[in-house]
C-alpha cells in the first residue's frame, strides 16, 4: 500500500519545478509514492526529466528540496515484466510488486 503522506511544494520550489520540468507542468500539492511508512523521508514524483531520470521532491518533516534521480532499474518477472515506477534503490516494494499484491486479494461477496 502506498504511503498516505501529502506535502504542498513551496511556492519557490514549485516554480524551480516548472523550470526544470520536461513538460512545464508540476503539481502543487504530491502524495509519498513509497510504500506505507510513517517516518523518514517521504519522495513525490514531479516529472521525467531526461530517459532514465525524474525530478522528485523530497520532504521530512520541515526539510524539503528538489532532486534528480536515476529511475529504479528493477522489472517484475515474467517476460512482459513491468518497471518499477521508483528511483533507484528505493526503500520497500517495487511498485509492480504492490499492485500484484493488491490484484491477488480474492474476492469476497
Amino acid at each position: 500500500m502506498r504511503c498516505t503522506h501529502w506535502r504542498l511544494l513551496p511556492l519557490d520550489l514549485a516554480r524551480e519545478a516548472r523550470g526544470r520540468s520536461g513538460s512545464g507542468y508540476v503539481d502543487s500539492a504530491v502524495q509519498c509514492q513509497l510504500c506505507t511508512h510513517s517516518d523518514g523521508q517521504h519522495y513525490g514524483l514531479l516529472d521525467d526529466l531526461e530517459y532514465g531520470t525524474a525530478l522528485w521532491f523530497r520532504w521530512d518533516g520541515t526539510e524539503v528540496d528538489l532532486i534528480v534521480l536515476s529511475d529504479c532499474p528493477v522489472v517484475g518477472p515474467g517476460p512482459d515484466g513491468e518497471a518499477c515506477c521508483l528511483f533507484a534503490d528505493h526503500a520497500g516494494q517495487h511498485t509492480w510488486e504492490e499492485a500484484r499484491s493488491v490484484e491477488e486479494v480474492p474476492c469476497i461477496s
